[in-house]
């Protein structure tokens, strides 16, 4: 049996809504993305929501409409992938990486030990779908002995007048904490639409814009939607209608928009996902979660809560007592059996270009502790009863195997 990690999911009413775009002569920003942002807005309960060609442009346009830049500091979680730090790297500013808890998702202990008067923004990620303690990471922000350290040097900084929450939500669309949905959560949220994520548009993400009354949620979104299009007052598919030719250019935008063919994949699949798609990776979810409950030697993701729901975006599996090598041959003998697992994420300090920057793997020992004997194994709507068998068997027999070989030698 061969069973990829993660295809896309895609049916009739996704090739129909396709189609539609392609008879329609349009196929670039225009209708279809408009009808995408306001479901997503439906789905959310988000004020506004903006689409754009991926989580990581849309990193770097909200933290440019910050005045984020040489001097300021970003602080993530050393465990995640490497969007979040080169979105920061892209604005000129540097970003300070801190240790994760058990739960894979940023430590609010260490985030508070990290700020300081060039702190700009918080960009905690939810990892596998489960999401950050933002009651914590807002009351942090919040605190008057944070705010007072808070050095604004641009208006946006100014109006806020505190440290800017960007969530990280590329994996947690559909996610909830006390009923309230992902997206409502923190100041800004960017979900990723990329092709192996739970709304995929092939390529895209959406910034979801939800902040506080010193600000015109409205407005602002006006504002960067233009700057999705170089700064351009109107967009191609207003210009394209008679006698709608001319235009200005009111500032250095980027051109990150989403296309209409690309929003059409999207559309059809958002319009069944809270009661569809979502469901049936919660069902994947909960039946590996009870097969392997059977096994002392593994440790199942974070489970929903009264309080907290996930988007079940991966099934982060880790197994107790082994070593990275190890889990790397646990890995090359499920591949054996026709199944493709994966590893979410490889610490950005063993990367190259961030152990050229000066950050050292040792100084986040729970990161590398929780990568090192992790594996994400497929989880997807189209996986039947029978297949989540085999790849549990799959699992268990490979560990087995590695682990006698361990023993014997």
């Amino acid at each position: 049996m061969n069973i990829p990690f993660s295809p896309p999911y895609i049916d009739q009413d996704i090739i129909n809504e396709v189609n539609d775009s392609l008879n329609s002569g349009w196929i670039t920003t225009g209708p279809k993305v408009k009808a995408l942002e306001e479901e997503i807005k439906k789905l959310t309960k988000v004020p506004q929501a903006l689409c754009v060609n991926s989580w990581t442009s849309g990193a770097i346009l909200m933290l440019k409409w910050f005045g984020i830049g040489p001097g300021d500091e970003v602080i993530i979680p050393a465990y995640t992938y490497s969007a979040t730090a080169l979105s920061v790297l892209q604005c000129g500013a540097k970003p300070i990486m801190v240790d994760i808890t058990d739960d894979f998702t940023i430590d609010v202990i260490k985030i508070k030990a990290a700020i300081t008067s060039n702190t700009k923004v918080i960009m905690p990620v939810d990892i596998a779908g489960w999401p950050c303690d933002y009651a914590a990471i807002n009351e942090l922000v919040q605190n008057k002995d944070i705010v007072a350290v808070f050095k604004p040097n641009h208006k946006n900084q100014e109006k806020l007048g505190r440290i800017l929450v960007i969530s990280d939500a590329a994996h947690s669309i559909g996610a909830k904490v006390n009923e309230i949905e992902t997206g409502l959560l923190t100041d800004i949220t960017i979900f990723s639409l990329h092709a192996v994520k739970n709304v995929t548009t092939a390529e895209g993400g959406v910034i979801c814009i939800n902040l506080p009354n010193s600000f015109n949620n409205e407005e602002e979104y006006a504002y960067l939607r233009m700057m999705t299009l170089n700064g351009q007052t109107k967009d191609a598919f207003t210009k394209s209608k008679a006698g709608g030719w001319r235009y200005d250019i009111i500032d250095l935008g980027l051109k990150i928009n989403m296309p209409d063919v690309c929003a059409a994949i999207g559309l059809a699949q958002i319009k069944k996902y809270d009661r569809n798609l979502l469901l049936e990776r919660k069902r994947v979810f909960y039946q590996y979660s009870q097969a392997f409950s059977n096994y002392n030697w593994a440790i199942t993701p974070p489970q929903d809560t009264e309080t907290i729901q996930s988007s079940y975006h991966l099934y982060a599996l880790r197994i107790t007592d082994i070593s990275e090598s190890e889990r790397d041959l646990i890995i090359d003998e499920i591949a054996k059996t026709g199944v493709a697992v994966n590893v979410h994420f490889i610490p950005m300090p063993m990367l190259t270009l961030f152990k050229n920057l000066g950050y050292k793997m040792e100084d986040y020992p729970n990161t590398y502790k929780n990568y090192a004997c992790e594996i994400s194994l497929p989880i997807y709507p189209q996986l039947t009863e029978e297949q989540v068998k085999y790849i549990v068997s799959s699992v268990v027999n490979s560990y087995q195997a590695v682990k006698l070989n361990v023993t014997n030698s």
